[in-house]
């Protein structure tokens, strides 16, 4: 097996807790405005996508602009509110979905090499084990059952 090491970092923790400090005080600050959906709530919605943006964006001006072919029951003032939430709170969530897409990434990366490099040392002590040197023996025995390969259903 080959191994290519394509990440050779070390995070201090000082950077670690401070993003985790900021991230959580834009959670903190964002949390009386923000409204969780449960998975039926997020499948039943009438959904806004990157072609309906401008849809909708289009239509506020023409609210704006000519008021009188608002229907009566439509509630102008919610759709206004409704339009700035999503003008808002779009550039955070690109940029929320930027940061936990490069974090996932870099976990992905890291998680990978570290792996190799493990089944690396397994092979090792299986090998010592096998040959019968007795310092493998419990290194062995505890790895096997981590490393041991499971069949499929």
């Amino acid at each position: 097996m080959s191994t290519q090491n394509q990440l050779s970092i070390l995070i201090p923790t000082t950077v670690i807790d401070e993003v985790m400090l900021k991230l959580q005080e834009c959670k903190t600050s964002l949390a009386p405005y923000l409204q969780g959906l449960t998975t039926e709530e997020r499948k039943s919605l009438f959904k806004m996508g990157n072609k309906t943006v401008a849809n909708v964006q289009k239509t506020k001006s023409y609210v704006d602009t000519n008021p009188e072919f608002v229907p009566g029951y439509m509630d102008k003032t919610e759709f206004l509110k409704d339009e700035a939430v999503v003008s808002l709170l779009s550039p955070i969530s690109n940029l929320a979905l930027q940061l936990a897409t490069d974090v996932d990434d870099t976990v992905m990366l890291a998680g990978s090499e570290a792996l190799q490099a493990a089944m690396l040392y397994y092979g090792q002590v299986k090998e010592a084990n096998s040959r019968g040197i007795p310092t493998a023996r419990p290194i062995y025995e505890d790895l096997s059952q981590r490393f041991s390969k499971r069949t499929r259903r």
